[in-house]
């Protein structure tokens, strides 16, 4: 019976990556990636203090533009309930005979069990850049920063019961960027003519609920698969040619994703991690860079 769900999951996942084209992939950019806020890890290995993750991933994100990155993860465990933990991210972009790379974020949170079943996250989301790099000395749209550029509050809670587990949490900017781009700045011929004008940019902040069940294959092997509603709160804003402050319709709403995660433990300390992404429901507008068709992962881990 195991086999069998787990067939039909994938079938019904594969059918679901054909018919849908675009969503929000924020496994480079949001807090849907950081270790408290994904599925809670249930491998049998020992428990210990330290642990270390270095990954990288690829997708297709919107207007012809392919991403890569990686990223360098550290946990610390400091007692029985109270971890600390440290996040950096890179991003690159290709597409349009463009071609950009950079350090993108730094993630730091810190993690309290209050028990076998709740666990409550605060963190902060610190960016290593405005998001104002620019190409032939005219700035670039969303889609080509590394980083949204806004120093964003993190606040997450876990639950889990009968190996259902839950996660919700909110990401909230608290400064803006200085992202300069507006689209008519470009020559009549330019594929950058059409996309979203995001000058002073005004994003608004987002909330996410994400449920999984992992299911054990293997002693070694364990598939997650996990459902994650993103919603965008307000629609964004920003300034048009003539410095009018412009509502961006459509950018406030849903985006609604499925995840399978895939761990390997290779030994009691180590353990490889294949992640897979694709959006079910999208936004109508999506002007800070994040659309994605598919976004695929891979990680490793070290306990000690």
């Amino acid at each position: 019976m195991k086999k069998i769900n787990i067939l039909l999951f994938a079938t019904t996942f594969s059918i679901l990556f054909t018919n849908y084209a675009f969503g929000q992939g924020c496994s480079d950019a949001g807090f849907c990636t950081i270790n408290s806020l994904k599925p809670n890890n249930t491998d049998s290995t020992a428990v210990v203090d330290n642990q270390f993750k270095i990954g990288a991933f690829y997708g297709k994100a919107d207007n012809f533009i392919s991403i890569y990155g990686n990223y360098f993860e550290y946990y610390r465990q400091l007692n029985n309930n109270l971890g600390l933990d440290a996040k950096l991210t890179t991003l690159a972009q290709s597409g349009n005979g463009i071609s950009v790379f950079a350090l993108s974020d730094i993630f730091v949170n810190i993690n309290y069990k209050a028990n076998e079943r709740v666990r409550f996250t605060l963190g902060a989301k610190i960016p290593l850049s405005k998001a104002n790099k620019t190409y032939n000395n005219l700035p670039l749209p969303m889609d080509y920063q590394a980083s949204l550029g806004t120093f964003d509050l993190i606040v997450g809670i876990g639950y889990e019961i009968n190996n259902i587990q839950i996660v919700a949490a909110i990401q909230q900017p608290l400064t803006q960027n200085d992202n300069q781009f507006i689209a008519s700045d470009y020559p009549a011929n330019s594929k950058l003519r059409t996309f979203q004008s995001t000058n002073k940019f005004q994003r608004s902040g987002d909330v996410l609920l994400r449920v999984s069940y992992p299911l054990n294959i293997s002693s070694k092997l364990k598939l997650t698969p996990s459902i994650l509603p993103i919603y965008h709160l307000t629609n964004d804003r920003y300034l048009d040619e003539l410095n009018f402050n412009r509502e961006i319709n459509g950018s406030k709403g849903l985006t609604l994703n499925g995840n399978a995660f895939l761990d390997y433990e290779i030994n009691n300390k180590s353990i490889i991690q294949f992640n897979f992404g694709i959006p079910f429901i999208v936004r109508e507008s999506r002007p800070d860079g994040l659309t994605r068709s598919f976004i695929a992962n891979i990680e490793y881990r070290l306990k000690f």
